[in-house]
């Protein structure tokens, strides 16, 4: 059987891959940014803050939960998401590099 493509690349270039992929629908976007603005855990405010039905919310949250974006606890009959400070530290050193480059160097 052959390789695939993913071989060709490192474990953090997948990673990374992995993860940009999973924000990159809108919906995502915006329920990444409803969870930095508030100070908690969300139960089910999240669906009263997008215009989609609640399935459609759920299955974006599932994809986020499933990239280790987000996380989920269930809190009684709730789950409550919260952003994973592991992947946002990851991200963010990842950015930050891309940002110390540019402010070094000047094509």
């Amino acid at each position: 059987m052959g390789a695939s493509k993913a071989d060709f690349f490192t474990k953090e270039q997948n990673d990374l891959a992995s993860l940009f992929k999973a924000m990159s629908h809108p919906a995502r976007i915006a329920i990444i940014q409803y969870l930095l603005s508030v100070d908690s855990c969300i139960c089910g405010d999240i669906v009263s803050e997008l215009p989609l039905a609640q399935p459609t919310v759920s299955q974006h949250l599932k994809e986020l939960k499933n990239a280790g974006i987000i996380q989920g606890n269930i809190e009684g009959t709730a789950i409550c998401y919260c952003l994973k400070a592991e992947t946002i530290t990851l991200l963010e050193k990842y950015f930050g590099q891309i940002s110390e480059k540019l402010q070094s160097k000047c094509c």
